[in-house]
C-alpha cells in the first residue's frame, strides 16, 4: 500500500513559508522528504545540514564539456527547501531531489524552457491583482511572509493555484517534463516509503503534482529529451545575488529583511528589533539617533500598517517611519544605509571536505593562505609588495584577473606601476565561481590555469604591443612559464616585423616589466637584452613611417613616440642605445617628407634631453616657422614642439622669443585661421602657468605694473579699442 503524500506549496526564499513548513513537518513527521531540485544532485543535498556550511550557498551544476553552461540553485537560512533539508537530516528521514536532472536541463536549448504564459510566469502577481494589490510581493507578504497568524495556509495556496491553472495556457515542453518527472519520483517514493511522504515544491506546481496521471503518459513526456554529462558541487553565494534586482528570477526584494523575519520568527517585537538595527547602523555612520525617535518610528510604522489595512508593519512602512523619525525626512540618509540593511553583504561558507571543482578548491586554499575573505559589498584593500603577505595577495588577485575573475579592481592602475604599494577594491560575485569552472580547460590551480590561458592568448596575439602587455600581466601575476613563452614570442615577432607603430607600442609595457621586477622579486632579466634591440629596431623604422601622414595617422604615431620616449627614460637603457634613438629623432628635421607634427615632437624631445642647444632650437624654430614655410606645415611643427612644453616657454627666453617672432609675422587672416591650433596648444596650461607665461612675455615682475612694455602706436589703437568695446557693450555701431 502506497504511503500518504502531503504537498507543501512554498515560495522560494520565503521566511513565512519556511516557518510554516517546519511547523507542518513537525506535525506530520514524514518518513521521506522530497524537494524540488535536480534529481542527479541528491547526493549533495544532506551537506546543507553540515554545521560548517553557512548560507547563502548555491548548488552549482555545469556541463562537463562546456563549463560555461551552468545553473545555480541558491539557498538561504530562510529558504523553505533549506529548512526542510535540515529537518530531514535531523530526524533521519529519507531525503532527495525530484525535479528534472541537471543533465536534462543543461542538455536542452537555453530558450526551450521559457514559459511565456503570463499566469505561469507570475501566478502570485495574478492573485495579487485579484485581491486588489498593486503587486504580488505585497500580497504574498501580507498573506504568508509577514502574517503573524500561525494557521496553515498550504491548503489555501493549493486551492488558489488550482483556480489559476485552470485559466492558464498550455505549459512549455520543459515545464510539462518537469512536472512529469516529479510525479514519477513522488509515486516511486510513496511506494517505497514506510511512512508519510512530504513534497516541498513551488506553489505553482502543487495542482499538477496532485493530479492523477498515468505512468506511461509521464514517461512519454520525458522520452527523447537531450542529455549532457554534468558535474555538481556547492559554491558560496552572496546576499545581494538573492535580491530580485540582481536579475535572479526567484529572488526577493529585500534579502536582509527576509533574514530578519526568519531570525525573529518566534518573537513579537520584530519591528522594534529592526528599528534598533537601523538606529545602530546610523550611529555607526555618524548620525545622531535618539531612543525617543526610535519609539516614535515604531508607533508611526504601526499607524501606517493600520491605514493600509495590513496585518503587521512591513519593511516599506518601517522604512517610511525611519525616514520620517530617524532621518529627519531626508531620504538621502536612508539611501546611505539601505543596502546594508535591506540587502546585506553575507557570503556563504563551504565545508573544507566539500567535493569542489579543482579551481574552486584551490581558490579556497589561496583565500585562507592570504587571509582574504570574500565579501559581497565593496571594501578597500592596500597591499605592500615588500611584505610576503602583501605580495601573495597581489599575485592572487592578478592571477584571478587573468582568469577573468575581477574579485579585486586596482583603484590606481597606471599611476603607481613600479611602486611598492597597490590599492584595490574587493567585491565578490558568485558568478566568479562559474568563470573559474570555465577555466578548468587551462589548469586545475589558479597558477596553472592563469599561465595556460595567458600562453594561449599570447600565441594567438598578432600585435606586438598587446603581446608585450600580456607578458607584463604574466610578470605581475608571477607566472614564470607564461613569461618565458611570451618573451620568446616577443623576440621572434620583433625580429620579423618592420612596423614602426607595433615596435613602439611594445616599449611601454616592457619598461613597466623591467620596473616591476624590482618590487616583485621577479626575473625580468631576459627583457634587459630584448628591449634595447627593439628600441634600435624602432629607431631604424619610425623616421620612414613618419613621412606624408594624414592628421589621424600622424597623431597616432606621435602618441606612440611620446610613450616610447617615456618608456626609454623609465628603463634607463645604455647610453649607446639612447644615442641611436636620439639620432633617429634628429633625422626628421632634414627630411622634407617628414610630417611636421612628428618633426616638431622630435625637436622638443631632443631639446628636453639637452641634445638640441637653445640657440640651435631657436634657429630651427625660426626656419620651420619662417614666413616662407606653408602655414599648415608651420602650424604642425608649432603644435608638435610646443604642446605640453609650457614650462619651457616660461623659463626659456630664447625659445619664447623665437615663438613670439613667428607669431608676429602672421598676417591677420592666417592668425585667425590658426587660432584653434593656438588654443589647443595653450589650453594644456593651467591658469597659473598662463599667468606666468604672460608675465614672462611682457617682462612683468611681481611688484605690480612695473615692467610693462609700452608698445609703439598705443596712442592710436587704444582709443579705437576703447570705442569698439563700448560699442559691443551698448549695442551701438561705434
Amino acid at each position: 500500500m502506497a504511503a500518504a503524500v502531503s504537498l507543501f506549496g512554498i515560495r522560494h526564499h520565503g521566511p513565512g513559508s519556511a516557518r510554516r513548513l517546519v511547523d507542518a513537518l513537525d506535525a506530520l513527521r514524514p518518513h521521506t522528504v522530497l524537494i524540488e531540485g535536480p534529481a542527479d544532485a541528491s547526493h549533495l543535498l544532506p551537506m546543507l545540514a553540515d554545521p560548517a556550511m553557512a548560507t547563502p550557498v548555491a548548488l552549482l551544476t555545469y556541463a562537463e564539456d562546456d563549463p560555461a553552461r551552468a545553473t545555480f540553485f541558491p539557498f538561504a537560512d530562510y529558504s523553505p527547501e533549506y529548512q526542510a533539508t535540515r529537518w530531514a537530516v535531523a530526524h533521519g528521514a529519507t531525503l532527495r531531489f525530484i525535479d528534472l536532472p541537471a543533465s536534462d536541463r543543461l542538455g536542452e536549448d537555453e530558450q526551450a524552457g521559457r514559459d511565456e504564459d503570463p499566469i505561469a510566469y507570475d501566478p502570485v502577481g495574478i492573485l495579487a491583482t485579484a485581491a486588489g494589490y498593486a503587486d504580488g510581493e505585497s500580497w504574498w507578504a501580507d498573506v504568508i511572509e509577514e502574517n503573524p497568524a500561525s494557521t496553515s495556509v498550504f491548503a489555501a495556496v493549493a486551492e488558489a493555484m488550482t483556480a489559476l491553472r485552470s485559466e492558464a495556457g498550455p505549459l512549455s515542453a520543459r515545464e510539462a517534463a518537469r512536472e512529469a518527472h516529479m510525479r514519477i519520483e513522488i509515486a516511486r517514493a510513496a511506494k517505497d516509503s514506510d511512512g508519510p511522504v512530504a513534497v516541498v515544491c513551488g506553489a505553482w506546481h502543487v495542482p499538477a503534482l496532485a493530479a492523477k496521471s498515468s505512468l506511461a503518459a509521464d514517461r512519454a513526456l520525458l522520452k527523447g529529451r537531450p542529455k549532457a554529462k554534468i558535474k555538481a558541487t556547492w559554491a558560496p553565494w552572496t546576499a545581494p545575488r538573492l535580491a530580485r534586482a540582481s536579475g535572479y528570477g526567484a529572488g526577493v526584494v529585500a534579502p536582509g529583511w527576509c533574514a530578519h523575519l526568519w531570525d525573529t520568527r518566534h518573537g513579537s517585537d520584530r519591528d522594534a528589533i529592526w528599528l534598533a538595527r537601523i538606529a545602530r547602523v546610523m550611529r555607526d555612520r555618524g548620525h545622531m539617533v535618539s531612543t525617543a525617535s526610535v519609539i516614535e518610528a515604531q508607533r508611526l510604522g504601526h499607524a501606517l500598517a493600520a491605514l493600509r489595512d495590513r496585518p503587521h508593519p512591513g519593511f516599506e512602512e518601517l522604512r517610511e517611519a525611519a525616514i520620517a523619525c530617524l532621518c529627519h525626512g531626508e531620504p538621502a540618509r536612508w539611501d546611505d544605509i539601505a543596502a546594508e540593511l535591506l540587502v546585506g553583504s553575507a557570503v556563504g561558507v563551504i565545508p573544507a571536505d566539500t567535493p569542489l571543482a579543482p579551481l574552486l578548491e584551490d581558490l579556497q586554499r589561496q583565500q585562507k593562505a592570504t587571509r582574504l575573505k570574500p565579501e559581497a559589498l565593496e571594501r578597500p584593500l592596500t597591499v605592500d609588495l615588500r611584505s610576503d603577505s602583501g605580495l601573495a595577495r597581489s599575485t592572487l588577485l592578478h592571477r584571478l584577473h587573468v582568469l577573468d575573475v575581477p574579485w579585486g579592481e586596482l583603484t590606481d592602475a597606471g599611476r603607481t606601476r613600479g611602486t611598492f604599494r597597490e590599492n584595490w577594491i574587493l567585491a565578490w560575485n558568485p558568478e566568479f565561481a562559474v568563470r573559474l569552472v570555465e577555466n578548468l580547460v587551462h589548469g586545475s590551480t589558479t597558477a596553472d590555469a592563469a599561465a595556460g590561458k595567458l600562453a594561449e592568448a599570447m600565441a594567438a596575439e598578432p600585435d606586438l604591443g598587446e603581446l608585450a602587455t600580456r607578458v607584463r600581466s604574466a610578470m605581475i601575476a608571477d607566472l614564470p612559464a607564461a613569461i618565458t613563452t611570451g618573451i620568446a614570442l616577443l623576440e621572434r615577432r620583433a625580429a620579423l616585423t618592420s612596423d614602426a607603430q607595433s615596435l613602439l607600442a611594445a616599449l611601454p609595457p616592457m619598461a613597466d616589466i623591467l620596473r616591476y621586477g624590482e618590487a616583485r622579486s621577479g626575473t625580468a632579466r631576459p627583457l634587459g637584452d630584448l628591449m634595447p634591440r627593439i628600441v634600435v629596431q624602432a629607431a631604424l623604422t619610425f623616421p620612414y613611417a613618419a613621412r606624408n601622414l594624414d592628421a589621424e595617422a600622424a597623431g597616432a604615431l606621435r602618441a606612440a613616440i611620446l610613450a616610447a620616449e617615456r618608456a626609454i627614460q623609465l628603463a634607463q637603457l645604455d647610453a649607446e642605445v639612447i644615442a641611436t634613438w636620439h639620432d633617429a629623432l634628429a633625422r626628421l628635421f632634414d627630411d622634407d617628407q617628414a610630417t611636421r607634427l612628428i618633426a616638431g615632437t622630435a625637436a622638443r624631445l631632443l631639446y628636453e634631453a639637452e641634445k638640441l642647444a637653445a640657440d640651435a632650437a631657436a634657429t630651427l624654430l625660426a626656419r620651420m616657422l619662417s614666413p616662407g614655410t606653408p602655414v599648415a606645415e608651420a602650424a604642425g611643427f608649432f603644435e608638435g614642439f610646443l604642446e605640453g612644453a609650457g614650462d619651457r616657454l616660461i623659463h626659456d627666453a630664447t625659445l619664447r622669443q623665437a615663438v613670439d617672432a613667428w607669431l608676429t609675422t602672421l598676417d591677420e587672416e592666417t592668425f585667425i585661421a590658426s587660432l584653434p591650433l593656438f588654443r589647443r596648444v595653450f589650453s594644456a596650461l593651467d591658469r597659473s602657468e598662463r599667468r606666468r607665461l604672460m608675465d614672462a612675455a611682457l617682462d612683468r615682475s611681481d611688484t605690480g605694473a612695473r615692467g610693462y612694455t609700452v608698445l609703439a602706436g598705443a596712442e592710436t589703437y587704444w582709443p579705437a579699442h576703447e570705442a569698439r568695446v563700448l560699442a559691443l557693450m551698448t549695442g551701438g555701431t561705434r
